[in-house]
């Protein structure tokens, strides 16, 4: 059997540059490609030691199919930052925390050791995703 790999993962992004700050800025992820369609923008980041795995941040409501009461219901999702989530790992969490917090990022959670073994942190990014990062051991 082939050995496979998460090669990308999609977020939503309402306002590319904020989110691009976020993620390049912020995390240290480089810019993999940046496209633009009409007044769309799709940014592709990773961390840059790991070329093979991406996150794309796309417009959240660019499928033609999406009805109007999905589009709502996306919207509201995302104003109560429920709607999409990513775990990422940090080989020193606090460093990893103390940067990111000091862009001004929203922060949900300082690093704390949870009860389900893992020490992890939480921020929103711009368009409201939950970002954990674990502490990796």
């Amino acid at each position: 059997m082939s050995s496979l790999v998460i090669h990308s993962t999609f977020l939503p992004a309402i306002n590319p540059d904020e989110s691009l700050e976020f993620y390049r800025d912020g995390l240290g992820f480089e810019v993999r490609n940046d496209v633009g369609y009409g007044d769309m923008r799709w940014i592709t980041v990773g961390p840059p030691n790991q070329p093979q795995t991406s996150i794309v941040l796309h417009p959240p409501v660019s499928d033609p199919a999406i009805t109007d009461d999905e589009r709502r219901t996306i919207a509201e999702l995302m104003a109560k930052g429920s709607y999409a989530a990513i775990i990422l790992g940090a080989e020193n969490l606090t460093e990893t925390f103390d940067k990111l917090q000091a862009t001004g990022a929203d922060v949900v959670q300082e690093p704390a050791d949870q009860p389900y073994g893992v020490r992890d942190c939480a921020f929103r990014d711009p368009a409201g995703n939950l970002i954990r990062i674990n502490q990796l051991t």
